[in-house]
This record gives C-alpha cells, structure tokens and sequence, in this order.
C-alpha cells in the first residue's frame, strides 16, 4: 500500500506505463486510478474469501495460502515490462492476499495468545503496519533517483521478501486452540477423546510455556472448553446470523464496520497517502509546497512514517492500562482539535496555488505542519490500533471468521473511497478539508461514547457474555463478568495454594461432578 504512490512519480515508471509520444509520456488519471484502486478490489475480495478458509482449513493453513497468493501477486508485477494489463493484475492478486490476511492476523493473534498480552498483541499488528509503510517510505527515498526500472522494481520487489518471511515463519507456529476445540466439539467423537483436543492442550502449554500436564494448561483448557459451548451452542452459522439479534450479534457487526470505517475517514491517511500524488497537475499542488517547506514529498512521508511508528509504540501499554473506550474517546477528540487548527490555519495563512509563498505563508504553514504532526501522533496512538483490538476480541467463536471479515471489508471500501474522494475535494475547497475530517472524528467520539464498550481486561468468551448482558457502553467500566466463577472457585475452596493439591482437588472435583451427573440422569429415568 506504502509503495506504489512513490512509484507513480518515478521517470521509469512514467515512461513504462503513461500515454504519450516516447519523451512527452504522461500518467494520465485514469491510469493512476485504475492502478491505485485495484488493489482495493483484491482486498475487499480477499478479506471475503478468508472466512471460507480460515473455518474450513484452520488459521494457520489459511495464512499460509493467502501469503503465497500475495507472494505470487508480487512477482507478477515485478515481472511486468510494459504491460499495464500484467501490473494491474499483479496488484489484484497481491490484493487478495493483504486483504485475507489484514483479516485473519487480528483473528488469529486474538485467539491464540495470553488474555494478559492480547490487547498488547494486537496493537503489535498496528505497529508492524506502520512500519512496514515506513519501510516502504525510506526503500522509495533510495531508490527514486535510480535511472531505470530499478528505480520502480526494487521497493516493488523487497516485497517478496516478507511474503516469504510470513510463509516460513508460519511453520512454526501453531492452529488457534480455539479453532481446535471448536473443532473436537464439531467432531462425531467425543470432545475429550478428539485428537483436535490433544493438539489444542500442545497449543496452550506451548504458548503459555508449561508444560503440557501443567494445572494452568487444565485451567485455561477447562474455561476454553465451558465457554466455547456456553457461545457455540447454535452450531455453524451462516453470514445471516452477522445480523441477528441473537447475542446482539448485529448490534457487534455494525460497531466493528463503524470503527474500521471510520479509522479510514478521519483524515490520517489524507496525510500519509497522498503526498506523492499530490504534487502531479492532476491532484494540485500540495498543501506543504504551498507553506514552502522545502522537503521533497518522498522525505515529507519518511517523517511522518516515522511519527507513526513512534506514535504506536505507547499505545503497546495504553491499550490495557487506559483501556480500548478511553483510546478512542480520547483519540477522537484529539484528532478533531488538531484537525479543526489545521484546516483554519491553512485556509486562511497558506499561498495561493502557484504564488510564491510570503513569511506569512511560511509560519502558517510551519503550523499546519506541526499539527498535522500531532493528528498522525494522536491517530497511531489511538485509532490506529484500536478498532483492529476491537474486532479481533468481540465476537464468538462460531461467527468471528465472517464478522471480523465483514469489518475488515468495511475498512478497504472506506480506504478506497477515502483515497479517491480525498484529493479531488482537496483541490476543490484547499486546507477547509480538514473541517470535513472535524466533523467526522466529532461524530466518531459520539458514536464511541454511545455503542462502543469497554472489554479491557476479559476473556474473549467473557466478552460475548458482557454482550448478552446488555450493560450500557458508559457503565461497561464496572461491569464484572461471572462465567467463569464456579471454575474459579471450586478449587480455591478444597486446596490450599500449591499446585499439587490443586492438580488433586479439580480431579476430584470433576469425578464428583460426573457422579452427580450420573445421578440426575438416573433420577430423571
């Protein structure tokens, strides 16, 4: 996503695929649309198609095809000679796989990790975003002043590289254990007897670094197990049940789509994205030539790449101590002051298009800079990783794969129309864009305050019973789940602390519980 903007400036680039007599060729608009937007027509596609393999075929299989699709989409496009049709199509087929795996990576890292490094895990996905526009930016700010198609080919190229890190690295992790005791309840054999159970147990030692008869393995396998069959009764749903009432599973769906809309919305990406296009007759002149900054586009995204991983890193610690509410209540009202100064400042200090900018100009635009700055801080440190948090914690197990899909979708349309709509009102109406940015992040902050509540600190099965509890979003701070009390409990009551006894007191106690079990269906005979 990070490289092609810098590519559609290149000389090379321009003279392989623009129109025009050989010396005078240009990259027309239509041209720079379809070969920017089509990758958002994988993405929406891709992320899709993921929920039908990431049920059938399991998470980590499922990542393993999507980056080999992604692998291959690469190599088509740096493949391409002249061909407009080649690169388009590669750019399609990558597309496939970024939006496949943009889905199934929140899904499988919330699933899969410690409830204690879930939220931090999942912010982690954010960051490696970021880094990897950055890696993009800084790879294009080598390689730019290359005569030839290295110029374009290389940054293109290095993509390989992390197709294939993910392919090998996959190896060594493990399925979700989620997906696996999803699976034994599935199976025609008994859920304890199922040799998806015996892998989830590896699963879980392995990732909490015990062993695999470790009482904290029984633990978490035993909550797993009550909670996964307390939300999956129903079975495999269908895309229908997204909607439903049941467990407000609807009322779910729609915040997840609304909080990755409306990340792509508030202007951050207006920003990072758009600086190289910019500066070509057909999207204006940008607005920080016009404050006469005397940075090249290529060194203006370096630095704001570089404030967006920076901008990430605290949000590592917020997102579990301030929590996922705070975040973005904070992080909206933020973004919408500093969105607000930006706009206002610019309107009425920057030059006109094609004047030469006055000192006047100059300390305006040295203003605008700064606070468009701190929107890019505020964004990566909040609604960057936030709504992927969300999405990737709030749903139950037999919808996730098709709810997190349906999310993940929302965000490639509103990246898309964000990406298109942006630059073309931008050169209609200036710096007062950013007002429109205002007026989105104001509504985001209400909509957070009203739907959106806090599940800092839950299990996942606990969040789907925060759901069904109907606790409003304001008073979801005090709200304490109680699923798993009598699990909790039972051995608290019979042992004493060590671990031994515990292993013997949950024993017993499960032999108890299955004689009175026993008893109750005698006594109904």
């Amino acid at each position: 996503m990070g490289v092609i903007s810098g590519c559609l400036i290149m000389p090379d680039f321009i003279h392989r695929f623009g129109q025009g007599p050989p010396g005078a060729r240009v990259l027309t608009s239509s041209r720079q649309s379809i070969i920017t937007s089509v990758i958002s027509a994988g993405t929406f596609l891709g992320s899709l198609l993921q929920s039908l393999t990431s049920d059938r075929l399991g998470r980590r299989p499922s990542l393993l095809i999507w980056a080999a699709i992604f692998t291959a989409g690469i190599a088509v496009q740096v493949g391409t000679g002249t061909a407009l049709a080649q690169l388009v199509l590669g750019r399609f087929v990558a597309g496939l796989g970024v939006g496949a795996m943009s889905a199934i990576v929140p899904l499988y890292n919330g699933e899969t990790v410690p409830r204690r490094l879930r939220g931090a895990m999942l912010v982690m996905y954010q960051l490696q975003i970021n880094f990897g526009f950055l890696a993009s930016y800084v790879v294009e700010q080598g390689t730019h002043t290359i005569r030839g198609s290295a110029s374009w080919r290389s940054p293109i190229g290095l993509q390989l590289l992390w197709g294939l890190v993910l392919l090998s690295g996959m190896f060594f992790l493990p399925e979700s254990p989620r997906h696996l005791l999803f699976l034994a309840y599935s199976s025609s054999t008994s859920p304890s007897e199922s040799k998806y159970a015996s892998r989830a147990r590896r699963v879980v030692a392995q990732m909490n670094g015990v062993p695999a008869d470790d009482a904290l393995v029984d633990d978490v396998l035993a909550e797993l197990q009550y909670g996964i069959k307390a939300e999956n009764e129903g079975g495999r749903a269908g895309w229908a049940e997204c909607f439903s009432r049941n467990a407000r599973l609807g009322y779910r769906t729609v915040n997840g789509m609304m909080l990755q809309g409306l990340q792509q919305i508030n202007g951050q990406n207006f920003y990072c994205d758009n600086f190289e296009l910019v500066v070509t007759d057909y999207y204006g002149d940008t607005f920080f030539q016009s404050a006469g900054a005397p940075l090249s586009p290529y060194s203006i995204q370096t630095i704001l790449g570089v404030v967006s991983v920076v901008g990430t890193l605290p949000s590592l610690v917020l997102i579990e101590t301030f929590g996922r509410r705070n975040s973005l209540l904070t992080g909206a009202a933020l973004q919408a002051a500093f969105a607000l100064i930006a706009g206002l400042v610019g309107h009425f200090t920057l030059a006109a298009p094609h004047t030469r900018p006055t000192q006047r100009n100059k300390e305006g635009g040295g203003v605008l800079i700064a606070f468009a700055v701190l929107q890019v801080f505020a964004f990566s440190a909040s609604w960057g990783p936030a709504p992927w948090v969300y999405v990737g914690e709030s749903f139950p197990l037999r919808v996730r794969s098709r709810c997190i899909a349906l999310a993940v979708a929302t965000n490639w349309v509103w990246n898309f129309l964000g990406s298109f709509f942006a630059p073309r009102i931008a050169a209609r109406i200036g710096p007062l864009i950013l007002l429109i940015f205002c007026g989105i992040l104001v509504f985001a902050f209400g909509y957070v305050y009203l739907f959106i509540p806090e599940t800092k600190g839950l299990r996942l099965e606990e969040v789907d019973e925060m759901y069904r509890s109907g606790v409003k979003p304001w008073n979801s701070y005090s709200w304490r789940p109680s699923l798993f009390e009598k699990p909790r409990e039972e051995p608290r009551e019979a042992g004493d602390g060590k671990e031994e006894e515990l292993d013997g007191c949950d024993s017993l106690g499960r032999e108890e519980e299955g004689k009175v079990e026993v008893e109750e269906q005698q006594v109904v005979r």
